[in-house]
C-alpha cells in the first residue's frame, strides 16, 4: 500500500485530502507545519508527498530542498501561488508536479495516480525471483520453497528496494534513508542486523549468502 504524506496548514483541507485518498486504498498523513512533516519523515518511508508552500516556520519550498538532499521521494506541490516564478522555483528544487489551488479531488487523484506509477510503475504484480525465493512486491508477499516467509515491516522494506534496484551496489547511507525514513537517525548497525535476518530466512546458508550481498566499503547488493 502506497503511503502519502500531506503537508498543509490547513487542517480541514488535508482532512479532505486524507480521506478521499483513502478511500481510493492510499494510506495517508497529514502534517500541519514544517516541523511535523520532518518528524514524520525521520520516522517513516512515504511514497509521495504532497506539499504546499506557505507553511509555518519555514515555506515547502525549503522543506523539499532539505528533502531532496536525502530523498527522492515524488513531490506534488500543491498552492494558491500560481505565479509562473513560483511553478518554475517548484520544479528547479526537485518538484515533480504543480497544482493550483482550488482543485478539485479527481484532479489530485489523477496526478497523484500518473506520479505514482512514473516513480514505481504500474498496479500490475511486481514478482522477483532469485534461488528458491519468490518475492511479490505488490502484495507485500514472500515465499520460499513454496511456503510463506514472515517478515517485519522493515525487513520487507529492506528486501521490497534491493529487489527493486537488483544487481546494484547500494550504499548503507542510501538503504537507511529510503527504508528507515529521510531524516532517520538509524545506525549503520541496524541495518546490518536487518540484513543478517533477511539472510537467516531467506539464503540456504546465511553465512556465506548467494544472493544478499556486502559489497566492501559500499554497502549491499542483491544477485540475481
Amino acid at each position: 500500500m502506497c503511503k502519502i504524506l500531506v503537508v498543509d496548514d490547513d487542517k480541514d483541507l488535508s482532512f479532505i485530502i486524507c480521506e478521499m485518498l483513502e478511500s481510493y486504498g492510499y494510506r495517508a498523513t497529514a502534517a500541519d507545519s514544517s516541523e511535523k512533516a520532518f518528524e514524520l519523515l525521520k520516522e517513516n518511508k512515504y511514497h509521495l508527498v504532497l506539499l504546499d508552500i506557505n507553511l509555518p516556520e519555514i515555506t515547502g519550498f525549503e522543506l523539499c530542498r532539505e528533502l531532496r538532499r536525502a530523498s527522492n521521494v515524488p513531490v506534488i506541490f500543491a498552492s494558491a501561488r500560481t505565479s509562473e516564478s513560483d511553478r518554475i522555483e517548484s520544479f528547479d528544487i526537485g518538484g515533480d508536479d504543480y497544482i493550483p489551488k482550488p482543485y478539485s479531488m479527481q484532479e489530485l487523484l489523477s496526478r497523484v495516480k500518473a506520479l505514482i506509477r512514473r516513480a514505481y510503475g504500474s498496479a500490475e504484480e511486481r514478482i522477483i525471483e532469485f534461488g528458491n525465493v519468490r518475492v511479490n512486491i505488490s502484495t507485500r508477499t514472500v515465499t520460499k520453497n513454496g511456503g510463506k516467509v514472515s517478515l517485519s515491516l522493515r525487513e520487507f522494506d529492506l528486501l521490497s528496494y534491493l529487489c527493486e534496484n537488483k544487481n546494484a551496489a547500494i550504499p548503507k547511507e542510501k538503504l537507511i534513508s529510503e527504508v528507515w525514513g529521510a531524516f532517520s537517525e538509524v545506525e549503520a548497525s541496524t541495518l546490518t542486523v536487518h540484513i543478517r535476518w533477511l539472510r537467516e530466512k531467506l539464503e540456504d546458508e546465511p553465512a556465506n549468502p548467494k544472493f544478499i550481498k556486502t559489497v566492501f566499503k559500499v554497502g549491499y547488493m542483491l544477485e540475481v
